[in-house]
């Protein structure tokens, strides 16, 4: 049954099927932020959601905000058109332009710290695959003590503004820790899809990062186990949650191990074109449950 909590959980699995959800979304309500651990398939997440919501016909803009920048490659871009992107954080001229102060002149800069960015998407947006826009924003400066730079004033003032343009879903990925963001973040995204493997490791990342999303005030936040083999390694995942304090997640979805995955990358276009694969279903029911919302309380299918 579901617990009755701020995030009211919702449950799918490769094996669980639940009644049918009534889709009553609107794009401005598909706003998702996907972190977890390196490597545990947050870019490819991330890729295989934006084209399949374009491929029903949804308007989508995909923000790639991890500092590795594999998210054009996995979305099918020609090798050396997106090896080709500039990030906004290393286009010194745009930073310059809105924020007065060019990256990199040393401490000390007198700069805006909201710039005026309604413009980004059109200079720099590019189109992938299925008509999905890609915005590739770069690396966030992070020195110990933090930065108070140009380049992060810019890519906060982005989220910021992205987040309220009209009739676009929207998806960011992004590394583990997002709370360069702040404010910015927490404004704009109803959604964090917090991504896992098994692991001890992947698990604990996950709920570093589901417990930031939530200082941030981050309305719904889901747990994705990536790489499910057998059941066995979902009830381990769902264990390791337990004995790290445990989190209330809006959701938790269960994707199934596919080797096709490691056939195709880093595109995961053939997989989409392929008749059937493991992920279909899977994939779906964590789509529908993004899109459902029924009187500001999610349904339970358990």
């Amino acid at each position: 049954m579901c617990e009755h909590q701020r995030h009211h959980e919702h449950h799918t699995h490769a094996h669980e099927h639940g009644p049918a959800l009534t889709i009553n979304a609107t794009p401005e309500d598909f706003r998702v932020v996907v972190t977890g651990k390196g490597g545990v398939g947050k870019t490819t997440l991330t890729a295989l959601l934006a084209r399949l919501l374009a491929r029903r016909k949804w308007r989508v803009l995909a923000l790639d905000a991890d500092p590795q920048m594999n998210l054009p490659y996995a979305l099918g871009m020609p090798f050396d058109r997106a090896a080709s992107l500039v990030p906004l954080s290393e286009n010194a001229d745009y930073v310059e332009e809105k924020t007065g102060a060019r990256p990199g002149e040393g401490w000390g800069l007198f700069f805006r710290l909201n710039p005026d960015v309604d413009d980004v998407v059109s200079r720099f947006g590019v189109i992938a695959p299925d008509q999905v826009r890609l915005l590739v924003m770069g690396n966030t400066v992070q020195p110990a003590a933090g930065c108070l730079c140009p380049e992060n004033a810019l890519l906060a003032a982005v989220v910021n503004a992205i987040s309220l343009r009209q009739g676009e879903a929207i998806l960011m990925d992004t590394q583990a820790g997002f709370e360069h963001f702040g404010r910015a973040l927490a404004q704009g995204f109803r959604h964090a899809l917090v991504v896992t493997d098994p692991t001890f490791n992947g698990v604990q990342v996950a709920m570093h990062a589901a417990r930031l999303a939530m200082e941030l005030e981050i309305e719904n936040i889901h747990l994705v186990v990536n790489r499910i083999r057998e059941d066995a390694d979902y009830q381990q995942a769902l264990d390791r949650v337990q004995q790290l304090g445990g989190f209330p997640f809006t959701s938790r979805h269960g994707l199934p191990f596919d080797d096709s995955l490691r056939r195709c990358e880093p595109s995961i276009g053939s997989l989409l074109d392929a008749e059937t694969q493991p992920l279909d279903g899977a994939l779906e029911g964590l789509i529908n449950v993004l899109l459902t919302e029924q009187e500001g309380k999610w349904q339970c299918a358990s």
